[in-house]
Formats: structure tokens, sequence, C-alpha cells
């Protein structure tokens, strides 16, 4: 009798391990853990997309009716694509918790790199205090990121700064971040080299590396991306409540994002900024090795660059977006079919632009549009095709006149999955 107790415990026990390792877990690297749950729940959902648009799996009871059979498919693909939504969720938080481990790792394995490249330099010259001091103000650094990222572990260790309220990247932030890191990196070596300093010379010499005539290009662009970073937060920010600007929410953050709009699509203001602004700061990185003893004197023409470069940027963040817009409304024919004026239970098209915000391509973002016909709410059904969707798109949406509408004149507005409402356009609903 205990043995079999013990095997039904045991079982019961495997059983309970199994449900919590479905997919949902966060244990570290568990294969059965938050990113596995959310690659077969993509898969299944792939696979269910791709048989539907086959016209496989369809129930007897819905396949005589095009419009009910629509609306069952658009229903089961909703409710498999909330799975994969939660399960993508899961994986961003898990993620977002292991790179908050990670990211000490990677800072104090900078830290070792910028010794052996210490040691290897110091080869034939000698180890000078200029070194000693680089070494104490990377150490420094280090250990403030290190305990950055412990306070903010579960929103990604030090990344956490740079990650917008959209749960991307922030291509301003980012840039922002490295220049005041490696402004602070100076100063700290500067006072690294005055606090062992001994002679009265060789002091002043090192405050007078900090003066701003010799650091002033430098100092200039580090005011510049600062004001930026917050400027276009911003921007955003009033353009999103202003519903001149549609934004959605990412699962994770993703280093393309630096380069990239919500769509994933490269974008020229983002990578030019980028781009240039890592080429100062390689230079100015390099001008503080050759001239440790002063704040790198960054030239005058490399700052109007990075000038330039960020001005693009700010342009092309206030360029972006704009509200979805309305242009025509006529009743869905198929091929042969007469005209007639739009009556309830009939399709309709909706012809403009912007109906699909940038990054809510996904069937559960596109499952929460939805068209007012009137005073009624109407769902935008889902309508798969091999690879994708054919409705609802960025420029067309096909929805059905609900009985509920009554005859006359009524207007058609289209809400957006990132809540930006369209313009009211008003057409005829006959009996």
């Amino acid at each position: 009798m205990a043995v079999q107790e013990a095997r039904r415990g045991s079982g019961s026990d495997k059983g309970a391990y199994e449900a919590a390792h479905k997919g949902g877990c966060t244990c570290g690297d568990c294969p059965h853990g938050a990113r596995e749950g959310h690659r077969r729940a993509v898969a299944a959902f792939l696979l269910r997309r791709d048989e539907f648009a086959a016209g496989q799996g369809l129930p007897a009871a819905v396949a005589h009716s095009a419009s009910a059979s629509r609306q069952w498919v658009s229903e089961e693909l909703t409710q498999s694509a909330e799975l994969v939504a939660e399960r993508g969720r899961a994986e961003g938080g898990a993620w977002l918790a292991a790179v908050g481990r990670r990211t000490a790792a990677v800072v104090w394995a900078g830290v070792v790199l910028l010794l052996l490249g210490q040691s290897l330099t110091a080869v034939g010259t000698g180890w000078t205090a200029a070194r000693t001091a680089g070494l104490a103000a990377a150490l420094v650094v280090a250990g403030a990121l290190t305990a950055a990222s412990w306070f903010h572990r579960a929103r990604g260790g030090a990344l956490a700064p740079v990650i917008g309220e959209d749960n991307r990247l922030s291509t301003s932030r980012a840039v922002a971040a490295a220049w005041v890191l490696f402004i602070a990196y100076a100063v700290l070596v500067l006072a690294g080299q005055l606090a062992v300093a001994s002679g009265h010379g060789r002091r002043d010499a090192l405050i007078s590396g900090l003066e701003l005539a010799r650091g002033a290009g430098a100092v200039t662009v580090l005011a510049v991306v600062c004001g930026i970073a917050v400027l276009v937060r911003r921007v955003v920010g009033l353009r999103v409540l202003g519903q001149r600007l549609q934004k959605v929410r990412a699962d994770r953050p993703r280093a393309a994002d630096l380069l990239t709009d919500d769509a994933g699509r490269g974008t020229f203001a983002d990578i030019q900024y980028v781009v240039i602004s890592a080429v100062a700061l390689v230079f100015a990185a390099v001008r503080l090795a050759r001239r440790p003893e002063q704040l790198p004197d960054l030239p005058w023409g490399l700052a109007v660059v990075v000038l330039v470069s960020a001005a693009t940027y700010v342009a092309g963040k206030y360029a972006e977006g704009g509200r979805p817009v309305i242009l025509s409304v006529v009743r869905a024919r198929e091929a042969g079919d007469l005209d007639a004026p739009i009556r309830t239970g009939d399709d309709i098209e909706i012809r403009g632009a912007g109906f699909v915000p940038p990054g809510a391509q996904r069937a559960d973002r596109l499952s929460r549009m939805v068209v007012r016909i009137g005073a009624v709410n109407v769902h935008v059904p889902l309508v798969p095709v091999t690879g994708g969707f054919r409705n609802p798109a960025d420029d067309l949406l096909t929805v059905p006149v609900p009985a509920d509408v009554e005859p006359g004149r009524v207007d058609v507005q289209v809400v957006t999955s990132a809540g930006v409402e369209t313009n009211r356009y008003a057409i005829d609903v006959t009996d």
C-alpha cells in the first residue's frame, strides 16, 4: 500500500512538474522555460492559421456560411494569438531578468579587457600613473553599473535607463548614456592622476586639463545629446497623447531597436545618429588614450557633424507617424455581383491609410481593431492567408454591417489597436 501511495505521489509530482514546465516557468536555461513555451505557441498558431487559410479545420455547422465561417475562424485565431502574446510577455520578462544578471558580467569583462590592453601597451614603455588612474576609473564605473544592475535586475539591469516606455531600446537615451559614461570616465581618470600627483606643477597641469577651452567640443556634444534625449521623450509623449503618433508596446527590447522603427524597418535618422555618435566616441576615446591629462579635445568640425546628425534625428522624430484616415467606404462585392446600396448584413470595404500601427502586425494586435458603424462597435475579423492576413490591412478593412444599425445616414470610424481614432465617414444604409 505504501509503495502504491508513493507511486501515486510520484506520478502526481511528475504531473505537477510537467504542468509547471509547459513553457511558463522562468528557470534560467530550462528547456521547457518561457522561450520554449513561446516558440511552441508561435508554431501552433502558424500551423492553425495556415490550416484555416487552406480551408481546413472548419466545423460543418459554419462551413455553409461564408460570414459564419469567417467569424468562427477569426475568434479561434484571436484566442490562439492571445496565448502567443501571453507567452511572449512571459519570455520578455524572463529575458529582462536574465539580461539584468548578465550585464554585470559584461561590464567586468570590459574591465578585464582594459587591463589586458593596458598591460600589452605598457610593454617597453612601462607602467604609468595614467594607466593606474584609467584602471581605477574603470573599476569605479564598473562598480556603479553593477549596483545599478542589481537595483534594476528585473528590468534589464544596466540597460533599464535606456529602455523606453514602449519597452524598446531608445536610440536617444542610448547615445546620451554612452556620452555620459565616457565623460564620467574621463573625469575620473583626471581625478585619479590628480590624487597621485606629487608636484605642484603636475597638479596645476591636470586641473588646467579640465578647463572648458580644452574640452569645449566634447562638453557641447554631451549637452546636446542629453538635451535631445529629454526632448525626444517629451515630443513622442505629446504626440501619442494628441493621437498624432501610434505606439504599440513591444514584448521585450532588442538591439535592433537602436536602428529600426517600431515595425522593425531600418530608419535613416536613427542609423546615421548612432553611426556618427559612435565614430565621434571612438575618436574621443583615442584622444583620451593619447592625452589622459586633459578632457578629450574633440575638434569643432567633428562636434558640428555630431550636432547636425542630432538635428536630423530630432527632425525625423517630428516627421514620423500621423493619424489614420478613412478615404472612402464602399460595399464589398465578389466578382460578378451587381452594384447595390449598402444594407445591414453586407460587407463594406473601408479604404484609407494608417489602420495598422507600426509593430502591430501580430494577430493579437490586429484583433483589437474596432470599426464604429453608427452606435455599434464591430471587431474587424481576421482573414488568414498563407504567411499572414488579408484582413485587416494598413489601407483596407472589410467588416459586416451589423443588424443593429438602423437604416439611414450613419458614421463610420476606425479605432486602431493603439487606441487612435480616424475621421468620421458618413454612409447611407438602406432597409
